[in-house]
């Protein structure tokens, strides 16, 4: 522990989570003013009545006042507010599908199998990604293509009658125009939103030099790729609807003369640019997602800016041709149903490879965690890219389906659709009812769990017991939360899996009837109908979402959640997705850390809450590669409500690997701290694990400040009623007091208010290495000793400190 000096001043600098959050509740004040930041990552301090920054509270560390700057990064704004940004929400499979790829399990050095095994799996995941952009352009055409410009706008059509006059609809390439000008109006819109580039401000390797990083997010870094990839799914977009235009997949179109050939020759183009498009994808692999040594270099170097705007200046002036060759539509677009389900067959022969390769992959990587708990595993045994995969292809597949089957209604519901599309209703029907069976088969499940649980008498949660000694009413609140909270993260991949299983289920039936070209019996009537009303509530949610999005960001902000954690990870398989947040703020966290450090007496505790903790974990294992030794020991953590050991180490175990948090917490020598709460669905212990009370002890295993693991020392309770368990602190909640000058936080908090509990302070004393875990007990401020808030009728359970402990006897 370094020596606390007359300067010595500590920079909170805090990063707050999904949803956003106001500048003024990050810092905890009334007011808050810009300090640094470029508008979309501000740099945020309280203020006083004249808008003036000023400091944070006095923080306490041994008894001592010291200095304490309370700074906030807020980065909402990167994932909310605008059109632009609200479109995303339309995206959202992409970014599953990109996700995807870094949930992939790590390849073990010198293992060729494997090595080849993880080449594979990455170039279809990047050929599926392809497929499900050019099934969006696809889709699409359905609607403007065939349903409008096609049938609605044909001659002699009653619908839309009185609006679009006769003239309109025989004056040549106007309905063309009409169907083919949407199409190309969302292939530049995707284009131009997946242009920002955020880079990571850090030397590369040089050519021969392995990255040799264990940190956790070590390939957390733009891709080099990106630019080219882009461009590759421009081309296939742009190709893919030249095809459709002119007949489709299969043939093109047939006319007389010149005409004909012109057609023959432009969509063999098109095919041909769909072609060079996959082959390109397929072969452009960057494993360590930012190192331009590697795999793809030549390609890249292929794929240059000129080469780049060749292809799309060339692909687009094909669209323009196709339109141009199709004078007058016909009153049925052939080549849009066939495309369609050609699209969607090879999208789920790729998925079906990808979980087919998934299986050895998994095995071969299972020596990296073998030796870990069960509870500490990945999820699916490192197979969770496949269900991701299959989930992102079938939502984006009935997001399009309920799109048009919602223009159809509003059209008038005459228009026929193409034939898939009624395999899709049944999919979906089908889907539909096994995900209700599947919601009440989890509902009774959970009941009778929670049932026997109660019958049982494990209603109380020992944890509980403790940090609620001798509060009676305190225990039971806290452990019906408790276990509510356990379920909710032990069983939150099932959700997805199950999602995942339901829409598989779904679409084996309707696969298996297509591919033999057997029309629905009746007796599927129910199921199509009820797939249809599906699919429509899907596209009126999203579309909605969009909407308030743009409209009401906060509203935005609630329900784009699951976008915020998908834009974490860069573009790696789909570059058609949001920026990556996670390459502005990262370095931007770094720089204003390195700028903090300069005062030789300044001492920086990184804190960030739930997806902010990801965040400055990343960031912290920054500063440990590029700060010299005696600046290191000037940086703390400080994480809380954080998912950093029971998600992001199983969801993406070759970025975020268990080993990386233990070299994290060797690097910082004890300097981080996470608060935890039992009551806190989302979060949850960071550095122990399996954890028991014997005794009146909390025992448990979790990382050692050299790095290892192994069994530590029994908790030590807190001045303030938490008890620490190795760099864990379990918060009572509902929390004691309330305090004199605190602001206080009543009933169960859960993922909300860390900041309200004086642990708080106690905490990033701990990180900012003023003050040690068993030092003797000093409350936060002017704060009196805590005696128990609610006095209950059972004598409290003791639990030694740690000066006191002896070692447990065995039951």
């Amino acid at each position: 522990m370094l020596i606390q000096g007359p300067d010595t001043r500590v920079v909170e600098l805090r990063v707050h989570g999904v949803q956003g959050t106001t500048p003024q509740s990050l810092v905890d004040a009334v007011a808050a003013v810009d300090v640094a930041g470029d508008g979309l990552g501000r740099i945020v301090r309280p203020a006083d009545r004249l808008r003036r920054p000023g400091p944070g509270p006095v923080l306490q560390a041994d008894g001592r006042p010291v200095t304490r700057v309370v700074e906030g990064y807020v980065w909402g704004a990167m994932t909310s507010g605008g059109w632009a940004k609200a479109t995303w929400a339309v995206l959202f499979p992409f970014s599953l599908a990109n996700a995807a790829h870094w949930m992939l399990p790590p390849v073990p050095e010198r293992n060729t199998a494997a090595h080849l095994l993880g080449i594979g799996l990455r170039s279809l995941l990047r050929l599926a990604a392809l497929l499900l952009t050019v099934l969006l352009v696809a889709q699409t055409a359905v609607v403007t293509l065939d349903l409008v410009a096609a049938q609605c706008l044909a001659p002699g059509s009653a619908c839309l009658a009185d609006v679009v006059p006769l003239s309109l609809r025989t004056t040549p390439w106007a309905r063309t125009a009409v169907g083919l000008a949407p199409i190309a109006l969302l292939i530049f819109l995707v284009a131009r939103l997946s242009r920002v580039d955020w880079r990571v401000d850090r030397p590369e390797p040089t050519d021969g030099e392995p990255e040799s990083s264990v940190l956790p997010g070590a390939h957390v870094a733009t891709d080099p790729d990106a630019p080219a990839l882009r461009a590759l799914h421009v081309v296939a977009a742009l190709g893919g609807a030249s095809v459709i235009a002119l007949g489709g997949p299969l043939g093109p179109l047939v006319a007389p003369g010149p005409q004909g050939v012109a057609i023959t020759v432009a969509w063999v183009l098109g095919l041909v640019l769909s072609g060079v498009a996959a082959l390109g994808v397929m072969l452009l692999d960057d494993p360590t997602g930012g190192a331009p040594h590697r795999g793809g270099r030549w390609l890249r170097a292929a794929l240059g800016h000129r080469v780049r705007r060749g292809l799309l200046f060339g692909s687009g002036a094909l669209l323009l041709v196709a339109g141009g060759l199709v004078d007058r539509l016909p009153t049925r677009m052939p080549g849009v149903d066939v495309g369609v389900q050609v699209l969607a067959a090879l999208l789920v022969l790729v998925c079906v490879l990808l979980g087919v390769l998934l299986v050895p992959a998994a095995l071969l990587a299972r020596p990296a965690w073998a030796a870990l708990p069960r509870r500490l595993r990945p999820w699916a045994g490192g197979w969770m890219a496949a269900p991701m995969l299959a989930v992102a292809g079938l939502l984006g597949g009935g997001f399009g389906a309920g799109v048009a089957l919602t223009v159809r209604w509003l059209l008038g519901g005459g228009l026929p659709l193409p034939i898939g599309y009624g395999y899709i209703t049944l999919l979906w029907g089908v889907a539909g009812v096994l995900g209700l069976l599947a919601g009440v088969f989890i509902v009774a499940t959970t009941g009778m769990v929670r049932w026997s649980a109660l019958r049982g008498n494990r209603e109380w949660a020992h944890e509980a017991a403790l940090l609620h000694s001798g509060r009676v009413r305190d225990v039971k609140l806290a452990a019906r939360a408790w276990w509510w909270a356990r379920w909710a993260r032990n069983h939150s991949h099932h959700v997805l899996l199950i999602l995942a299983a339901v829409l598989v289920a779904g679409a084996i039936p309707a696969i298996a009837l297509r591919l033999r070209q057997i029309e629905p019996a009746a007796w599927t009537t129910p199921f199509s109908a009820f797939g249809v009303l599906a699919l429509g509530v899907l596209a009126v949610t999203l579309l909605r979402a969009v909407w308030l999005a743009a409209r009401r960001p906060q509203s935005g902000r609630r329900l784009g959640v699951l976008a915020d954690i998908a834009s974490f990870w860069p573009r790696e398989a789909h570059p058609v997705v949001p920026p990556c947040y996670a390459l502005k703020v990262v370095p931007e966290l770094v720089a204003r850390t390195r700028e903090h450090l300069q005062d030789r007496g300044t001492r920086v505790v990184l804190t960030g809450h739930s997806q902010g903790s990801l965040l400055v974990a990343v960031a912290a294992a920054r500063l440990l590669e590029v700060l010299p030794p005696e600046d290191r020991e000037r940086v703390g953590l400080l994480t809380a409500g954080s998912q950093l050991q029971w998600a992001y180490p199983r969801a993406f175990p070759a970025v975020v690997p268990h080993s990386s948090l233990a070299a994290l917490a060797g690097g910082l020598d004890g300097r981080w701290r996470a608060l935890c709460r039992g009551t806190d669905p989302l979060g949850g212990a960071v550095t122990t694990w399996d954890r028991q009370v014997f005794d009146g002890l909390l025992l448990g295993v979790g990382y050692l400040p050299d790095g290892t693991e192994g069994a530590l020392p029994p908790a030590v309770r807190g001045p303030n009623g938490a008890l620490v368990l190795g760099g864990d602190h379990w918060l009572p909640d509902p929390q004691r007091g309330p305090f004199p000058g605190r602001r206080w936080a009543s009933g169960v908090c859960g993922h909300a208010d860390y900041t309200a509990d004086p642990e708080w302070d106690r905490a990033v004393a701990i990180a900012a290495g003023l003050s040690r875990v068993d030092s003797p007990e000093q409350t936060t401020g002017s704060l009196p000793s805590l005696p128990a808030a609610r006095r209950g009728t059972t004598p409290p359970i003791q639990v030694k400190p740690l000066s006191q402990a002896s070692e447990p006897r065995s039951p």
